[in-house]
């Protein structure tokens, strides 16, 4: 039986995929990978990601947000350059956005604002957020908890905390996004993985980043979301086929307004 996967987080509108987009997207498809959700960066970032999924349909799907290492003196009006792309466009979700504090804390204030004012938006458009946290964890609990008033949906994407940070989002309501860093040998994050239930879980490959082993240190692609499908079945004792449908369906279903 043929697999259905969905790779939930990609940026296939980055350079890394300028000169073969088509073949990367074929392989994916080959390989059962039938969606792949862009998340945004920035204002600059949108109109690519936006033609990218016009010329995908039904494959690609986009989402409107300013991603934290983006958020600058500018943020504010970078923000309104998102909502009226928000206001104008058809998106799946509000991402990705969040709080960086791994390469710099100059900007954490914000940070801080910027990530609050993307909830709101969710809130009033009723739309799922992605949410980048590293190094952050804290400072977005904090945030979530005087936010969370029981209509916020989402993922916390490419998970690294530790089982009580899984029982928090969790809480929340919240999904955890998965990737190729569970294939790494010393990432530990095979033993938190199986903290993780199975119906809060999501697979991506954040894609051109974090390749998972064998393709470590090479550019990531959406048809490599198999490996971290697999290391997940093995870490949960079910069959990758299990992994694939249950993942998926939980994509559809945070992601309502995929086709």
């Amino acid at each position: 039986m043929a697999l259905t996967l969905t790779d939930t987080h990609t940026h296939l509108y980055l350079d890394a995929f300028t000169d073969d987009l088509d073949d990367v997207i074929t392989r994916a498809k080959n390989l059962g990978v039938e969606r792949m959700f862009l998340p945004n960066i920035d204002s600059g970032s949108i109109s690519d990601m936006l033609q990218i999924c016009r010329n995908y349909p039904g494959i690609c799907y986009p989402m409107a947000g300013l991603h934290p290492t983006s958020v600058k003196e500018n943020y504010l009006e970078e923000l309104e350059i998102i909502r009226d792309f928000l206001d104008h466009e058809k998106f799946i979700a509000i991402g990705e956005i969040g709080i960086d504090l791994y390469w710099d804390k100059t900007f954490l204030k914000e940070q801080e604002e910027a990530f609050r004012i993307q909830l709101k938006w969710a809130k009033e458009k009723a739309f799922p957020v992605v949410i980048h946290a590293r190094e952050s964890f804290q400072e977005i609990f904090r945030i979530m908890d005087s936010e969370q008033d029981g209509s916020l949906t989402g993922v916390f994407h490419s998970f690294t905390g530790n089982q009580d940070e899984v029982k928090k989002i969790v809480d929340y309501g919240f999904y955890i996004g998965i990737n190729g860093i569970v294939t790494f040998k010393n990432s530990g994050l095979d033993v938190v993985a199986r903290e993780i239930p199975l119906d809060r879980l999501l697979i991506e490959t954040d894609s051109p980043f974090l390749s998972p082993v064998p393709h470590r240190g090479k550019r990531n692609e959406s048809s490599f979301v198999t490996f971290v499908a697999e290391r997940i079945a093995e870490i949960h004792s079910v069959t990758k086929a299990e992994i694939a449908a249950v993942t998926t369906r939980n994509a559809l279903n945070l992601f309502n307004r995929v086709d």
